[in-house]
Formats: structure tokens, sequence, C-alpha cells
């Protein structure tokens, strides 16, 4: 028998829900917190039988498929007579408005957690009731409804009979799905060295519910022997969905174009590429409302029709077919690839889509009713990426701007300006007024409450003044007090706060230092996941970022013969103090390699080095330029032919760093100057700070794993195919000495010591 597993507010959304995208205004209720604040009212009321957050789950088998639908009622309660279930949601609108047939969507979920409650405990009626809280007066109606077991039943199935058009859908599809999985072999004639080590590590982390931390040397081929693996558990009923996680469009392409070579093979599979909102976006500009977008006008009228068409024709659904499709249907195209994840079995996205605190899918996070695995490619970036996603920052300019631009004709622009002008007070209160830094080591809640006051305000005028102009900077601004507010919640002792002030600008960011617990906790919602790169040297260090208490770990070295790749040692210091006096040495080694035949990459610790090279050398050079596009990065790349004899200039940790295949003759030789610290910064001073406090060693945390991290993926670009041969240049005289030369890979250590530049040949 197929089963289904749905949440609530999954089956209550496909099936109860209409009208338009309107997201001008979303009321600046805080949930975690003012839910709080209501739960504790309503305990008032009904003492201490009271439960807050109580989930609730029912298996109800109809026309042969079995639904199990789960979700989590805001609170239960019994007085004197009966039981009472709660649901509770904020609103702009005035309370007086609000009565019993105002939202047919709130009163279905609550219907839900009614009948489920009801069957479970065998009751024949109970009391359903919202409470609504008005987020501008802070007042709360509560609206009660006595309903019998027999009622809340019926209204039950009449939900899942709307929601069989999706059923049938998905159990077809399930059916040929497994069947396809099972006779599914592997893709290419043969495994390579390791892959098949891989593969079945992955597997077994799935089959356990265990995270797996694998560091595979490059050319493995490891989004196949990840996700090969994966799709056999799925089909095995080991997992629900899963996740592939990328940091980058290149490897969400490579990982689509795995999905199709398997589909080549009989693999009947449902996946889907999310991509970015304003990458996706139909509209002129991208203003998710009914009044300046025709695709959000009436969009949860046809999204299902959308989902059904899309369905009967795809099932790899690339970013163009979203567009095809939602042009078809007229509807969101985000929205519709949001909506699509559901009924696919591998959704292919960026990092941002399960670990962002304002980006990632709640539907999947939130409520945890499926078992969903994730495949972490290239996962030594999610470091810095995890850091950058729980930091934020607040600019005074941008404040202080609009507060002198508002010109008060009415009680909202007063609160708005007033609300304003109190966070720029607060912010200059807190600066250290003869240092350009200040550090401070505890959240501001005198600043959270005054960045929520304003946030209120703001959202009041928004909703009542859309033609109001300074809206579009009104709504910057909401957004961003939304997210410093939302990073606030996670502050600890693994944040600080740094107030910088640089010429006339002042900025005011929470920096996250540390994403053990954040990720942990994240983590924990979640059945396995297995991080996979080139480079997690050493382990200990990135599962600690990732917050894996409990993980196991493999290495898998490089599968192709050790002559292939040639590694030279040149010991010159290119440390910051000695770079002006061997500057000239650099370029007089550079103009030896360029006489080699072949292509070359160069790669530089910095920008700014790379142009002091630049000027004094007297050869042409293929320089990579900051902020490159896609197709620039493309017509770049594409300057690397097979008989060609081309130099380029990159910088470490940059676009050519890694997630390039330069195979064959387009790639013969790399050189790699410095050993990739990242510069000395406030940020990164401050992270070796906390971890030397945790008692761990905090320059390695903050500069020499992130630096040499840099230098294996650099030097990973050389052999990335079993005929590859080539030369890898390091140059600087650390790589010789501990701890360099220990977080070295494996292969690279046995190297040759360059002392005469003539020995470059």
């Amino acid at each position: 028998m197929n089963e289904i597993k749905l949440s609530v507010r999954s089956l209550v959304e496909y099936t109860e829900r209409s009208g338009d995208i309107d997201d001008r205004f979303r009321d600046s209720f805080d949930r975690a917190k003012e839910g709080r604040k209501i739960h504790r009212m309503i305990q008032e009321q009904y003492g201490q039988s009271f439960s807050s957050e109580v989930p609730l789950k029912n298996t109800t088998v109809y026309k042969d498929i079995k639904y199990t639908v789960q979700g989590r009622a805001d609170g239960i309660g019994k007085d004197e007579h009966e039981y009472i279930i709660d649901e509770i949601k904020s609103t702009t609108r005035e309370l007086d408005e609000l009565e019993y047939n105002s939202n047919k969507y709130h009163w279905a979920q609550v219907k839900c957690y009614g009948y489920f409650f009801c069957k479970d405990k065998g009751l024949d009626h109970i009391t359903l009731q919202l409470s609504y809280y008005q987020v501008d007066k802070k007042e709360l109606k509560i609206i009660k409804k006595a309903f019998n077991f027999e009622e809340l039943e019926n209204f039950y199935i009449s939900l899942l009979e709307k929601y069989a058009v999706f059923t049938e859908m998905i159990a077809s599809h399930i059916k040929l799905r497994d069947e396809s999985i099972s006779n599914l072999v592997f893709p290419y004639p043969a495994f390579r060295k390791g892959q098949r080590y891989l593969s079945a590590n992955v597997y077994k982390a799935i089959e356990k519910n265990a995270n797996l931390l694998a560091e595979a040397a490059t050319g493995i081929g490891k989004t196949i022997s990840t996700l090969f693996p994966a799709i056999k558990a799925l089909g095995e009923n080991l997992t629900d969905k899963i996740f592939y996680l990328t940091s980058k469009s290149t490897q969400k392409k490579a990982c689509l174009n795995q999905v199709f070579m398997m589909k080549k093979k009989g693999l009947d599979i449902r996946a889907i590429e999310i991509t970015a909102k304003n990458k996706i976006c139909l509209n002129d500009q991208v203003k998710c409302n009914p009044d300046d977008c025709p695709y959000a006008k009436g969009h949860f009228d046809r999204v299902n029709a959308a989902i059904i068409d899309i369905f009967d024709n795809e099932d790899v659904i690339t970013d163009e077919l979203v567009r095809k499709y939602a042009l078809k249907h007229k509807v969101c195209p985000l929205e519709l690839e949001l909506d699509l994840t559901n009924f696919c079995d591998l959704v292919i996205c960026d990092y941002n889509y399960v670990f962002d605190p304002t980006v990632y899918l709640k539907r999947y996070f939130d409520e945890v009713v499926i078992r969903t695995c994730l495949l972490v490619d290239e996962s030594h970036n999610l470091v810095s990426r995890g850091r950058d996603m729980y930091s934020y920052e607040l600019f005074l300019n941008q404040i202080e701007d609009i507060a002198f631009k508002i010109e008060v004709e009415n009680k909202i622009e007063d609160r708005v300006k007033k609300s304003l002008m109190k966070i720029a007070e607060q912010i200059r209160g807190e600066m250290y007024e003869d240092k350009n830094s200040t550090v401070i080591y505890e959240l501001s809640l005198g600043l959270i409450d005054l960045c929520m006051e304003a946030k209120d305000a703001i959202s009041k005028l928004l909703i009542k003044e859309r033609n109001h102009p300074l809206y579009d900077k009104l709504l910057d601004l909401f957004f961003d007090l939304n997210k410093f507010i939302k990073i606030s919640d996670y502050y600890d002792e693994s944040f600080v706060t740094i107030i910088r002030s640089e010429g006339e600008e002042v900025s005011y960011k929470l920096s996250c230092l540390d994403t053990h617990t954040i990720f942990k906790n994240k983590l924990a919602l979640i059945s396995s996941a297995v991080f996979f790169s080139a480079t997690l040297s050493p382990l200990g260090f990135f599962a600690d970022m990732f917050g894996l208490d409990d993980y196991y770990n493999i290495r898998i070295e490089s599968p192709f013969p050790k002559e292939n790749l040639r590694v030279n040692l040149i010991k010159l210091s290119t440390r910051y103090k000695d770079r002006e006096r061997n500057k000239y040495k650099i370029a007089g080694i550079l103009k030896s390699l360029n006489q080699r035949s072949g292509n070359k990459l160069i790669f530089f610790p910095s920008y700014g080095y790379m142009k002091e090279i630049l000027d004094i050398i007297d050869f042409k050079v293929e320089v990579q330029e900051a902020n490159l596009s896609e197709k620039d990065r493309l017509d770049y790349l594409s300057k690397f032919k097979k008989s060609s004899s081309v130099m380029g200039f990159c910088v470490l940790g940059g676009v050519f760093s890694e997630g390039i295949d330069l195979i064959g003759d387009r790639l013969e030789t790399v050189a790699v100057i410095s050993v990739g610290l990242p510069g000395i910064s406030l940020e990164n001073d401050l992270i070796k700070e906390h971890f030397n406090a945790l008692g761990k060693n905090g320059f390695n945390y903050a500069y020499l794993y992130p630096g040499m991290n840099k230098v294996h993926q650099a030097g990973g670009r050389l052999i990335r195919d079993i005929y590859d041969t080539g030369d890898l240049y390091l140059i600087d005289d650390r790589f010789d000495s501990y701890p360099y030369l220990s977080l070295l890979p494996k292969q690279w250590r046995d190297y040759k010591i360059i002392t005469n530049i003539n020995q470059i040949k």
C-alpha cells in the first residue's frame, strides 16, 4: 500500500488556498517570541492543564492510500468540562473585522488538529479556537466554536478527497520510481578506484540515519558516487527525499547531468533545480504583489493546475522548464518551483535553502514529517558561507537618510521617523568615540527592541501608504531590520557585535564566529547528512564547524597514477613583510613558467598582490577580474584551449580555484603563491580569540585551516582525469615546515625542491 506523508500545513495549503501572492507587507509578528507571550496568557485562563506546541499525528487509509499527516497545535487545554485546541495567528487587521468565517485556511488547520485529537482520545466533541493577535495594538481576540467528531471527520475526509488529484499522481510515480531504482545499475562502465567505497559509505549513512564526513580526492567522481547510493536508498524506503546542496550553479548543473545520465539507464525520478528569485522571475521587476505582477494576481487559483500539468509532461525540472510552465499558467515561477519540491524525490539547490535562517525551506525543516537526506557538495565552502548566513549589519547612513527624508504629515510617518532616529542615537551611543571599531560581546537588547518598534511602524506605513515616495527604500529597510532581528534570536557566546566607523559610514554588525551549535540544531531535524569535498582536512575542524558531534568519517586518496602529478616546491618567503623584497624573484619565476609550453594558472593570495606582480612583468597574461558574471567566467575559461599556451592570473578562493575542469591539454601547469592565509582582520582575530577561549588553536581555526584549504582547491584544478598529467608549483618556504607540510595532501608530499630558476623547464 502506498503511503503519503504530509504536514497539516501542506494538506491545507494545497486544498484550501486561493487568491493572490502579495508580499508588499508581512506583519511584524515574531511568532516565536510573541507566541510564548500569548501561550502564557492562555495558560492563565486554563491553568496547569494547558500545553503548548503539542505534536499531533494521524494515519488514515482512504481509497487504498495510507495518509500519514502530522502537525503541531499551538496549544491544547482543558477546563472543567472539555478539551480546547487553540491555534494562534497574527494579524494587522482590526479585530472587529474577524469573525468565524474570516479565514477558512486557519480553521482548516485547527479542524485537522481537532480531528486527530478526538480520534486519539475517543472524544465525540471538542471546542476549537483561533486566537488572533493584533500586532499594532497588541490585543487578543479569541473565536471559539464547538464541533462534534463526525463533523471533523467528514471535513478531514473532504480534504483528502480534494488532495486526491495529487495522490494519484504521487502513487503512480512512486511505483514506477521504485521499480526503476531496483533495476538501476551504476551508469558508467565501471567504478573508479574509491567510488565503490564512497558509495557504500553514503548508503550506510542513510541506512543508519548517520552523518558522514567524506574527504575524497579530486577525480573520484564524487557527484555520482553520492547521488547513486542515495537514490538506491530512496528506492528501498530508507529515506523520503534527497537534497543535493551546492554553493555554485555549475555544481547544480553537474548534478543534473548525472541525473540525466541515470535516466538514460532507465531511472524514473522526479528532480528539480531551485533557482533564486531574482534569476527566475518573469516580471520586469521583482515585485510580488497583484498590482505590479500579473503572475502574482490569482496565482493560487491556478497553481495546482500548473503542478499537475508539469508532472504530466516532465520529470527532471530545470529552471527553463519552470519558467515555461509558469508563463503558460500565468503563475509565479518562484512559488511554483517551491511547490514542485513537495512532489520531487530530489531537490538540487543552494546551501541557503537548508541552512539560511531567512531563506530555508520551512515546509521541510520546521515541521519534520518526512525523512530527509542531505548531500552537501564541496562542503568546505559551508564554513565561511555559514558564518555569513548568521551575520548581518545595519548601516547608520541608510537609517538616518530615510529618517531625514520623511516629511511628517501624519502619525504613522511621525512614528517611523522617531523610531529610526532612536536607532541612530542608540548606535552612536554604543560606539567608542576615539576608535574606528567597537567590539561588544553581548547583544544590545535595547537596540533590538528599537528595531522591532521601527519594523512595526514601517510595516504599518507600507500597508496604508503604498504610493509613499519612500516606499521602496522603506521596504528595503523593513527587510534589513527583519533579518537583523532574526539573526539576534541566535545570538550567544559564539557571536560578537562590531560597530565600524569608516569615514562617514557607520555599520552595526552582528557577527557569527562559530556555527557549531546552530548547525547542530539544524541537523537534529535531518535523518542523515553527507558532507563531501576534496578538501576537508583536518576532519575534526570541519566536523566542529558543521555541528557534528556524532559522525563517522572516511578519506579516499586520488585514483590517478601518482606519476601523473609532479609537485615542485620553491622555498621563497611570500609573507607580507617580505613581498616587496621578493616580488621581482616571483616575477622571474613566473616568466620562466610562462616560457613552458601549454596553459598555466597562477593563484595569488589577493588581488592586491596580483596587481603588484602585474605592474612589473613584461609578458601577457589573462587576469581574473573581480565580480565576474557567468558569461565573463565562461569567456575567461574559453581562452584555455588544447592548442594554446596561455598564462592566467587568478585569486585563491575565487571562482577559478574550484569547480572548473580544464581536462587534458587545456591545463598543464598550476602555481600556488603563498599558503593562502586570510589577511589579518578584526573578524579573523575575533574568531581566533573565540576558539582560543574554547581551548582550541584559534590561529589554526581562523587562519591556517581556511588558508590551506584554498591551496588544496587551487592545486586540485590540475589533474581532473586519468590521462591528465601536469606540474604543480608551490611557492612559499612554509610549505616545507610544520604545520603546513602536515596539511598537504598525501600525494603532494613527495615534492621536488627547486633551488634554481633554471630547473623550471
